[in-house]
């Protein structure tokens, strides 16, 4: 894989990874609001969300620090992290 398809693959990562990071702020903030009356699952769900995402952060941060040439050896680490963050993400939104 050349190198600059990497370095857009990772920036666009980084990206969604920002943007699922805020709406996951977001979505704690509301439950907070909340309180009781949000229910015991829903705050099951965003614990478990953070915890997806903290470990795709994980993975991504051990990418950018391995770089580049280290893409093939992290890449089935961060996909399988990722692709659970994206699932956790939606379930939670319906």
């Amino acid at each position: 894989m050349e190198t600059e398809t990497i370095e857009t693959n990772v920036g666009k990562m980084e990206t969604q990874l920002k943007q699922w990071g805020a709406k996951l702020d977001e979505l704690m903030a509301k439950a907070k609001e909340s309180g009781a009356e949000v229910k015991v699952d829903y705050h099951q769900s965003i614990d478990e969300l953070k915890a997806k995402h903290q470990a795709a952060q994980s993975k991504f941060d051990e990418l950018r620090a391995a770089g580049s040439e280290k893409w093939e050896t992290f890449k089935i680490g961060i996909e399988g992290a990722w692709n659970e963050l994206e699932v956790a993400f939606k379930k939670l939104m319906n």
